[in-house]
């Protein structure tokens, strides 16, 4: 499973260009398998969204994004040669289907939004060789089209989109820092979002229907902070921190609902990262806290404001976490729903307003999860033996 890796120098640009991009916290040499599951609160339900044909190691999916219908997007491992290929799913999570690429090999996906046009970064292999740029679907995930950057070189991401078609990620111009971007309906005409003190850099992580875009952005000092705009790419403001100072001075933006309540994490005074939920307009940052552990990330959240992330526990695990309506009350997500294998769900990536969520597990080595089963064969076969001998005679 992916980790966090909170940056919190003056290059986090650079390396976030690429970390957004990144699916899998784990090579395919290291036989970790991860699986992405479609958690339906409702009927408390975890069903594996699965994969497009690969086995041990590269039997591996990473989902990032969910709409009301169900759909969900993300990345899997491809069969042949382990490149990371985007996918979409029908609703209710069924039905993977490869969406392609621009003319490379390699494709990710983060965001679907009502009308299933789903948004990522696909590398080039013509032109701009080796270098990802940002692309749009049509709806459900058909016809792939090149965004483009900010200028005649290089690169971009997309990490977000709203039901307008408005797509928002990072963007370098012309080898400058990485620069926030935002498009109009439809992923057309991208430009630069907003201008931030120091012009240092920054990664647009999601926008909202009413066009607010939440976000990181770098200081002049060098330090990363989450912040938000006002609808229609107006007045960014910093949303601060949770007391961290120095190198600690630090927090990022991950998502945003139509209210404008916008979740990330945060550095505490201690220097420990802390989920964060803000109000209405992201007025209000408050630390949602961990199961224990130290740290703890939200990435997604509704309309309704239950938010979805993950959370180290007091025991040095990790798992995903739920809230209640506004953020209230973390809840541990294994604790809701049985994961087929007695896996552990480690992190949860969206929710939407239909009580669906995506979550993450990983598998053990294969050849230590198959013992894994087979021990639980056995354990079951020894409970309904001994059940069996002491059940009383039919008659």
């Amino acid at each position: 499973m992916k980790r966090i890796c909170h940056l919190k120098v003056r290059g986090f640009i650079l390396a976030a260009a690429f970390f957004a991009g990144v699916g899998f916290g784990t090579s395919a040499s290291a036989q970790q398998v991860q699986r992405s599951y479609l958690i339906d609160l409702n009927s408390k339900t975890a069903t594996d969204i699965g994969t497009l044909g690969g086995t041990g190691a590269l039997d591996s999916s990473d989902a990032r994004g969910i709409n009301d219908a169900g759909q969900v997007v993300g990345t899997f491992l491809g069969p042949a040669t382990g490149t990371e290929h985007a996918f979409i799913t029908g609703p209710d999570g069924m039905g993977m289907r490869d969406i392609g690429t621009l003319d490379g090999r390699t494709t990710r996906a983060f965001g679907i939004n009502e009308a299933g046009q789903v948004v990522g970064s696909s590398v080039l292999l013509e032109g701009f060789e080796g270098h990802p740029h940002a692309f749009i679907t049509g709806p459900n995930g058909m016809g792939m089209r090149d965004l483009g950057t900010l200028g005649s070189c290089c690169i971009s991401h997309a990490r977000g989109i709203n039901d307008a078609g408005q797509v928002v990620g990072t963007a370098d111009m012309d080898r400058s820092p990485y620069l926030p971007f935002i498009t109009g309906p439809d992923g057309t005409a991208m430009r630069r979002l907003g201008a931030f003190v120091g012009d240092y850099g920054g990664v647009a992580s999601s926008i909202n229907n009413v066009g607010q875009v939440a976000g990181t952005f770098v200081t002049a000092e060098g330090l990363s902070h989450a912040f938000i705009t006002g609808p229609g790419d107006t007045a960014p403001r910093d949303l601060g921190t949770f007391g961290g100072t120095g190198s600690d001075d630090y927090s990022e933006a991950t998502g945003i609902n139509d209210a404008g309540q916008v979740v990330g994490w945060a550095a505490t005074s201690g220097g420990a990262l802390h989920a964060f939920i803000t109000g209405p307009d992201g007025m209000g940052m408050r630390d949602l806290g961990t199961f224990g552990g130290t740290s703890s990330g939200a990435y997604g959240i509704n309309d309704a404001g239950q938010v979805v992330g993950y959370s180290d526990t007091a025991g040095g695990g990790r798992h995903a976490f739920i809230t209640g309506p506004n953020g209230t009350g973390m809840i541990d997500l294994n604790s809701l729903v049985d994961v087929p294998g007695g896996l552990v769900l480690e992190q949860a990536n969206g929710i939407n307003d239909a009580g669906q969520v995506i979550a993450v597990a990983n598998i053990p080595e294969p050849e230590i999860y198959a013992l894994f089963l087979a021990g639980l064969g056995l354990v079951g076969f020894m409970a309904r033996r001994k059940k069996t001998r002491a059940a009383p005679a039919s008659v």
